[in-house]
């Protein structure tokens, strides 16, 4: 069985993910977290983030914006690329990745989710057997609870990182 925690893949950025690739393999729809996987912490949606979901678009990808965050972070954001989103997720919940599935009208073995936190993104990705890539954070310099989080990432991302070593 394999570790609820480890993500299918690590992307040093969601801007580095071979998407095309990921097209041919049969996915047609990415679940996107926004924080510190798209953009820095709070910042708005910028050109390379819009230019990313155009690019999406034209493979034939479509895109939910997935986020703990409310309405007023993540509407605006949404918005500016044209993107339906789900605000308020409580992930890793299953409830906002079933509501993203919905929106798309695609099974979770046509998603993979794109996010940067390992007890969020990834474990609720992996409770419903979508991909699930991690990425880097933009930047560690975060609120309290978040740095707490990533403090307790630290075990299970070496021993994934570790054992992506020992298979190569």
């Amino acid at each position: 069985m394999s570790n609820p925690f480890f993500p299918d893949a690590y992307a040093d950025s969601a801007y580095a993910i071979d998407y095309a690739q990921l097209y041919r393999d049969g996915v047609r729809g990415i679940i996107f977290d926004i924080d510190n996987t798209l953009v820095y912490p709070d910042a708005p949606a910028d050109d390379k983030a819009a230019e990313l979901f155009g690019r999406l678009r034209a493979i034939g990808l479509q895109t939910v914006l997935v986020s703990n965050n409310n309405e007023k972070r993540v509407g605006p954001f949404a918005e500016a690329l044209g993107t339906p989103y789900v605000c308020k997720a409580l992930k890793p919940s299953l409830k906002g990745y079933r509501k993203a599935l919905s929106i798309m009208n695609l099974a979770p073995g046509e998603v993979a989710c794109i996010g940067d936190q390992i007890y969020t993104d990834i474990w609720g990705a992996k409770r419903l057997n979508m991909r699930a890539f991690l990425t880097a954070p933009f930047t560690l310099d975060e609120e309290p609870q978040i740095r707490l989080k990533r403090l307790l990432e630290k075990p299970v991302l070496s021993a994934y990182l570790r054992g992506r070593k020992e298979t190569a």
